[in-house]
């Protein structure tokens, strides 16, 4: 946990320092001119398979500041974290394994730092952009007891999901897991749509993008949908 709390405060510090350094080198308004961009949105985080099968609907935040080379194209690098739960039903077969027997809870944090290109095509009020690219990403899992394993228990998506290691389709005996880390390179592409508020440059924005890493043991895959402010 305490893990995960650093680097949740060292990305959200360095997110802050950039900021503040942008708004300070912006004290002019720059209009639709502006060079440096930024974003901060909540997100809704989606699974798909292979994570659907023991993970549900999510929630986190991203943050983001970047350089924008022309109108079209622009770098922004982003801070993601979400946070999903355990599918209903999928920890049945950990559940089983407690002793004494006692109600099991899961949870996931995943976390990127990503860099990332955009094309964006923008009017006077909407506009519409494609977005892509790839960095670091982290899962960690955490279940609310030490679980563990049985001889003979047959391995399924959610003992693999949790970190537990399985051999010849049977979850290797004696290992006891609370927590669980994979760290890897991934990647995330889709798009946008953007809307005007107030005075240029801002703008609200929606946003669904699908995301990609290969994490041990079974792939994290998932779709976030953000709603947010960006300039």
């Amino acid at each position: 946990e305490l893990k995960r709390g650093h680097i949740l405060l060292l990305a959200m510090t360095l997110v802050a320092v950039a900021s503040s350094r942008v708004l300070h080198a912006q004290d002019e308004p720059c209009g639709d001119d502006c060079r440096i961009n930024t974003n901060l949105a909540m997100v809704v985080n989606v699974p798909v398979n292979p994570t659907a099968q023991v993970a549900s609907t999510g929630w986190g935040t991203i943050a983001g500041v970047g350089y924008n080379f022309s109108k079209r194209h622009a770098f922004v690098g982003e801070f993601l974290w979400n946070r999903v739960y355990a599918n209903n039903g999928t920890l049945e077969a950990l559940q089983a394994a407690l002793q004494p027997v006692g109600n099991l809870g899961g949870t996931t944090d995943i976390y990127s730092v990503t860099g990332n290109y955009r094309f964006e095509l923008r009017g006077e009020l909407f506009g519409a952009y494609v977005i892509g690219g790839g960095g670091w990403y982290l899962r960690h899992t955490n279940l609310s007891d030490s679980v563990t394993v049985a001889t003979q228990t047959a391995c399924t998506p959610t003992w693999l999901w949790w970190g537990f290691a399985c051999r010849s389709g049977t979850v290797t005996a004696g290992q006891t897991l609370a927590s669980s880390t994979s760290s890897v390179l991934g990647g995330n592409a889709g798009g946008g749509v953007t809307f005007r508020v107030g005075a240029a440059p801002y703008r609200l924005y929606a946003e669904a993008r699908y995301h990609y890493a290969p994490t041990a043991n079974i792939s994290t895959q998932f779709v976030t949908v953000a709603i947010g402010v960006r300039y």
